[in-house]
């Protein structure tokens, strides 16, 4: 079972915030070889959904009110610990995320900007792909939506 805490930026302490930015790190420059500016000075908007096994930080996502980062709500940095992605955690992190959404901003509708290769994944939690493939950091992407 994944153990999911939910905190603003203020409510990290310098072990947690260390410990979803190498995450991050690990994931979206590393393993994907994308080198981008992962810290985007968006975090202190965001609201932080990180999903813990055995007291480490395995999965984990942001999410924003509308137009603090597209004009829906939203929900990005999604990141599961390759060594934990078989568990089904993506799923986990997900839906602890859109439910999170609704709780603190009291939305339904819901943008994401995701990976072409998971586009199934997404849809399979309710989003549907809107407009054009894109690419973001040299990775193809799609936006969806889901209301």
């Amino acid at each position: 079972m994944l153990d999911i805490k939910i905190k603003s930026f203020k409510e990290f302490d310098i072990e947690e915030l260390y410990n979803v930015l190498q995450l991050r790190s690990e994931i979206f420059v590393v393993e994907q070889y994308c080198v981008y500016q992962d810290i985007d000075g968006k975090d202190d908007k965001a609201i932080h959904v990180i999903g813990y096994k055995n007291n480490t930080v395995v999965a984990y996502t942001r999410i924003f009110k509308p137009s603090d980062y597209f004009d829906q709500a939203s929900i990005g940095r999604v990141a599961v610990h390759k060594d934990f992605r078989k568990f089904g955690y993506g799923k986990v992190i997900m839906q602890a995320s859109i439910d999170a959404v609704q709780e603190h901003f009291n939305e339904n509708e819901i943008k994401i900007s995701a990976q072409k290769y998971l586009t199934k994944f997404y849809t399979n939690l309710g989003f549907n792909v809107t407009g054009e493939e894109y690419l973001e950091d040299g990775i193809p992407h799609k936006a969806m939506i889901r209301k």
